[in-house]
């Protein structure tokens, strides 16, 4: 089962870099077919391997030998761990679908966000009512509280985008409430202190490395994906040895 999951995720880690490449461009994901960004060339069945035909082409296209971007196999390897690891976690239960429908969403979030800087209203509202039934399948206790986690999530990023001025984009806001439904008013406050944390340690790194310039605006979606992935599965047993 593992395997499987596995596979699963791999399959659907392409899936999302499809989804996270074009949708901010407001292009289709069906058509066009898979091509390469830089020959337009359509891909053939053997470059179409998850993670596999990355590394049996060096990852360059096969046909105008360019180099392909490193977020498609992180992507689909990425993913295909989580969903194994989903598994892993929770079994056959309703707290898997949870966790496939939000690794799912914080997949496409870390593509389109890495990208171009902005997280699709279209992504965050697809995704909105599976959410929203995931916590009337599976409510909070108590209940309301996956609620004004919703409500927190929006108002804490809104404030630091107003104090900011813009430093915050709209998407994050969103995904934030989403984020508060998903882990209730606890759980969003450690998304947001191990966001912003890695955050800061990352981007000062980043800097120090010579590989942003002050003021340069870094994406905080990837922050937030690795801090939603470590809530989701270890966020319970950080918050009893962080309240005790």
């Amino acid at each position: 089962m593992y395997m499987l999951f596995f596979i699963l995720g791999l399959v659907m880690g392409s899936f999302f870099n499809v989804v996270g490449l074009r949708v901010p461009k407001k292009q289709s994901v069906v058509h066009p077919g898979s091509h390469c960004a830089s020959c337009k060339r359509t891909l053939e069945l053997i470059d179409l391997i998850p993670v596999l035909s990355y590394i049996l082409t060096n990852g360059r296209c096969r046909h105008c030998q360019n180099r392909i971007c490193r977020i498609y196999p992180i992507t689909e390897l990425s993913t295909g761990l989580l969903f194994a690891y989903s598994y892993y976690q929770f079994g056959w239960s309703s707290m898997l679908f949870g966790s496939l429908i939000l690794v799912s969403l914080l997949m496409i979030t870390f593509v389109s966000d890495l990208s171009y800087m902005l997280i699709p209203d279209k992504v965050l509202l697809f995704f909105a009512p599976f959410i929203i039934f995931y916590r009337l399948w599976l409510p909070t206790d108590p209940w309301v509280d996956a609620w004004l986690g919703s409500i927190l999530g929006f108002l804490l990023l809104f404030f630091i985008a107003i104090i900011s001025k813009g430093g915050m984009g709209g998407g994050d806001i969103k995904l934030f409430a989403l984020l508060g439904m998903m882990f209730g008013v606890k759980g969003i406050l450690l998304v947001l202190f191990l966001a912003s944390l890695s955050g800061s340690v990352i981007g000062i790194a980043l800097f120090m490395m010579k590989k942003v310039k002050r003021k340069q605006h870094v994406p905080f979606g990837p922050f937030i994906v690795l801090a939603s992935i470590i809530t989701l599965f270890w966020g319970d047993p950080i918050l009893r040895w962080y309240l005790n």
